[in-house]
């Protein structure tokens, strides 16, 4: 038996006794919490290490509960270590999510003596949000939007470390638990891993809750979308969830004094049971749980408009005027731009109606709208410094220098376009090409391949929505 294998059975061991259960009966047994409705298992073309159905499920069946007593809370931690609350209240100006970092930090720092040591053993090491990009894999965004979410995200943690700081040391905790570099990689477990409780706006962190992965909103697909994590799901976006879809999922039952979370739809046995967050584009995926989706109902492309074309948009939001994942632009963009493209002289009552309703309001109209947004996004797509085919090459090319059972031939290797390049140049790895990269280099390289394969899937949905337009326009003509 290998040790994380028996690991993980101590872990589940442990989390039997604290009362976790995949049973709504009591188990005699405290060998696992698993094993009547769920089981570990690997899923390596979808989303990792998950939770697998033992048995046929049924939509709103309860899969999970783990009592209060295992949630990690500031509230739970404090309760352990009176010393730890009486440090926190003297840092009131903290966030409440700076607080649960410190705290996370402070008991890693206990190591096995941990209360929580069986679950924080099994945590990521390494995470691949936005706030742990370096600066050529920020540049490799490439979209101004995404570059500049991930300096803010960058910002903004230094900013909160350097503010929490101060607790970190009052707690004389070792330096290495005092560094940045600790406390991105707490801000990031937080971040990702965390569910809502009503009672901390920062959430909780729930052994074996969180091995479930990542199912989008009304993707009955069976596919999985990211690491094992769970986060979050009150807020999601504009699409507001009601309170039934919600608790198909999961939440914190009062009555229970427990998490429950539930399977969101049937599943046959061996399937991968899977959770819904909330609704996110790609690209806010990438910044609180570093994952991208390959396919994303969800996800929003936003092209430059012109300032004129804004004030005509009152009747919707500006982060309503997007183009879909699928290449199609939003209900909003194209009203917008109908009304826009009309002369002023010719805005009357009847063509608002038009408008507003959603409708046509000519065919010449409709084909310069068509013609405007295809022109728009070719623009976009020019301006940036690959193109689609050269990021699937750029892609391949990664996945080469990942693959530690290929050997590169001497043509292969001067094959490697010039963003290859730079990352070999920028990172001195020219001579380690079929020796071997550190972890700290396969980390790197794990981030900037999910900012190429972003920006591939942004020009994805740029180039299928010249498609669109153009097969509109075609149609309108033969009209």
């Amino acid at each position: 038996m290998d040790s994380e294998h028996q690991t993980m059975e101590q872990f589940l061991r442990w989390a039997a006794e604290l009362g976790v259960s995949d049973s709504t009966y009591p188990s005699r047994s405290r060998d696992s919490c698993l094993g009547r409705t769920l089981s570990v298992a690997d899923f390596p073309l979808a989303g990792g290490r998950g939770l697998g159905a033992v048995r046929e499920l049924r939509k709103g069946e309860l899969v999970l509960k783990v009592p209060r007593n295992a949630l990690l809370t500031t509230e739970s931690m404090v309760a352990k270590d009176p010393n730890l609350g009486d440090s926190i209240n003297l840092h009131a100006s903290l966030s409440s999510t700076q607080i649960l970092s410190v705290c996370l930090l402070y008991e890693m720092s206990k190591g096995k003596s941990s209360f929580w040591y069986p679950y924080l053993v099994h945590l990521p090491r390494d995470y691949d949000l936005l706030a742990t990009f370096g600066d050529f894999e920020k540049r490799a965004l490439q979209v101004e939007d995404a570059v500049w979410a991930a300096e803010k995200a960058i910002a903004k943690s230094q900013s909160e470390w350097k503010e929490a700081v101060t607790l970190l040391k009052e707690l004389d905790l070792k330096p290495k638990f005092q560094s940045l570099q600790a406390w991105n990689w707490a801000s990031a477990t937080i971040s990702s891993r965390t569910l809502h409780i009503p009672w901390d706006s920062a959430g909780c962190l729930c052994p074996v809750g969180d091995l479930f992965n990542y199912d989008a909103p009304g993707d009955d697909s069976n596919t999985p979308k990211g690491p094992e994590t769970v986060n979050n799901a009150e807020e999601a976006g504009h699409v507001v969830e009601t309170q039934s879809e919600r608790l198909t999922d999961g939440g914190f039952d009062g009555d229970a004094n427990a998490y429950c979370l539930y399977a969101r739809r049937n599943y046959q046995l061996g399937e991968q049971v899977l959770l819904c967050y909330g609704t996110y584009t790609n690209l806010e995926l990438l910044e609180h749980y570093g994952f991208t989706l390959e396919e994303n109902s969800n996800d929003k492309v936003f092209i430059p408009l012109e300032t004129s074309l804004y004030a005509l948009s009152s009747s919707w939001p500006k982060d309503s005027l997007y183009i879909h994942q699928d290449g199609k632009p939003s209900f909003a963009l194209v009203s917008t731009l109908r009304l826009w493209l009309t002369p002023q002289s010719q805005r009357d009552k009847s063509v608002m109606r038009l408008v507003y309703a959603g409708s046509q309001i000519s065919v010449k109209n409709e084909i310069l709208v068509m013609k405007w947004v295809s022109e728009r996004c070719r623009n976009v797509l020019k301006d940036l410094p690959t193109s689609l085919q050269e990021d699937r090459g750029i892609l391949q090319d990664i996945d080469k220098l990942q693959d530690p059972e290929l050997r590169l031939e001497q043509r292969e290797v001067e094959a490697f376009g010039s963003e290859v390049r730079s990352f070999l140049e920028a990172n001195h790895l020219w001579d380690l090409i079929n020796g071997g990269f550190s972890g700290k280099i396969k980390r790197i390289m794990s981030k900037w391949r999910l900012s190429v394969q972003w920006r591939l899937r942004y020009k994805r949905t740029l180039a299928d929505c010249i498609s669109y337009c153009n097969e509109k326009i075609n149609n309108l003509s033969g009209t």
